[in-house]
């Protein structure tokens, strides 16, 4: 089951609101760390006092936005179970189904800085996530289930393997191509991965290859949609002469394994995720780069967009900036923007389809802020990359 929220978004994010800090005693600093008693010794009094006023001035601001901020985001979780509801009993959606004002923007004091360091002896901080790259999932294939990924032995193969399997499947050049571009930059290779790219040196998440799947996709494509790639590879095994043909029967086998693996949980975006974190989900999503499941994965990523609107009753054609909107925050949420009159896209804010963390953390929707606005601002992006090498690379090869 894909999420319904947009890809980075996340839980909510609390902000704690600290209580005013007492003066410091004589006997209290005694008992301080000597480097925290020397700090605050050197920091004047009338500098304490100043960061101690400005810390309460930034506290009552910050408690006053927060309030305003969680009834703002209360009533956008409101109005979208309001439209879940509606779509269910087949009730037409109307702009009262919306909030249609910008969220709240904290316009109070900053936070002040400490002239004294924190007192010492607090909870270490918690290590980054580690985030696996190629060499890390390439290293857990081998080490779960003794395979090793098959690699084009050029971008151009890896791309004529995708385009042959996405038309097959009913993908149109114009939806693969404009998505590939906009996700990718247009100069994406099949295994770019977010944050190593354009000169990039960290990742920045799992997303990888031409529609960027994350780890999380590439467990829940496998669960769901697996049977169809076996049958798929099992036909291609079939259709395999000669010694090419064992190594083919190893990889139908390893894949037969991690569908069931990704089945050992429900259909659950929050389950596959668990599964994701694991060795066993890395090796998984090594299947990416792979010529002959990769392209299966990646056409799949935005073919299940394409069939959840027709099930919907969607029955048009989805442009390319049309379901990259879904692919970017799952298909009902998605859906509920492409559905939307183009009257009600130029009015509706795109706060109604985020989670507050996931908003708070996306320029983009912040600044093209209604519905109209983000789906232009896709559409001017692909416009401009697929005239890029790796874009019409990819248009050739449909």
């Amino acid at each position: 089951m894909r999420p319904q929220l947009i890809r980075l978004s996340s839980g909510f994010v609390a902000l704690a609101l600290v209580a005013s800090a007492p003066p410091v005693s004589a006997g209290e600093a005694d008992a301080l760390p000597p480097s925290v008693a020397n700090a605050m010794a050197q920091a004047s009094p009338q500098a304490i006092m100043e960061y101690r006023r400005k810390l309460q001035e930034y506290e009552e601001a910050r408690a006053a936005f927060e309030q305003d901020a969680t009834a703002y985001w209360s009533a956008i979780a409101d109005k979208r179970r309001g439209r879940n509801a509606k779509r269910r009993d087949r009730v037409q959606i109307t702009l009262d189904d919306y909030v249609l004002q910008q969220p709240p923007v904290y316009e109070g004091p900053r936070r002040p800085v400490n002239p004294a360091p924190e007192e010492e002896g607090g909870k270490p901080p918690r290590p980054p996530k580690t985030i696996p790259v190629v060499s890390d999932l390439v290293r857990a294939a081998a080490e779960q289930f003794q395979f090793a990924p098959q690699r084009p032995s050029s971008e151009v193969e890896f791309k004529r393997a995708y385009a042959r399997y996405a038309r097959a499947a009913g993908l149109t050049p114009e939806q693969a191509v404009r998505v590939y571009s906009f996700e990718t930059g247009g100069t994406g290779n099949y295994d770019v991965q977010a944050g190593i790219e354009h000169g990039g040196k960290r990742a920045i998440s799992t997303a990888m290859g031409y529609n960027q799947l994350l780890t999380t996709n590439t467990v829940e494509l496998l669960a769901e949609q697996g049977h169809e790639f076996v049958r798929d590879l099992t036909e291609r095994v079939a259709r395999t002469q000669g010694p090419a043909r064992k190594a083919m029967e190893h990889k139908l086998a390893v894949l037969k394994k991690m569908v069931a693996f990704t089945r050992t949980v429900p259909d659950d975006w929050s389950a596959h995720q668990r599964l994701a974190d694991t060795a066993q989900g890395w090796a998984c999503h090594a299947m990416v780069l792979d010529i002959d499941v990769g392209p299966m994965l990646q056409t799949h990523k935005l073919l299940t967009s394409v069939l959840f609107a027709r099930t919907k009753g969607y029955d048009r054609p989805l442009t390319a900036a049309e379901l990259e909107m879904m692919n970017l925050t799952g298909d009902g949420t998605g859906l509920d923007m492409v559905t939307m009159p183009q009257a009600m896209r130029e009015r509706v804010p795109t706060a109604n389809f985020f989670q507050r963390s996931g908003y708070e953390r996306n320029p983009v929707a912040i600044r093209h802020n209604t519905v109209a606005r983000l789906l232009a601002v896709t559409n001017e992006r692909m416009d401009f990359n697929s005239n890029k090498p790796g874009a019409r690379e990819l248009a050739g090869a449909f």
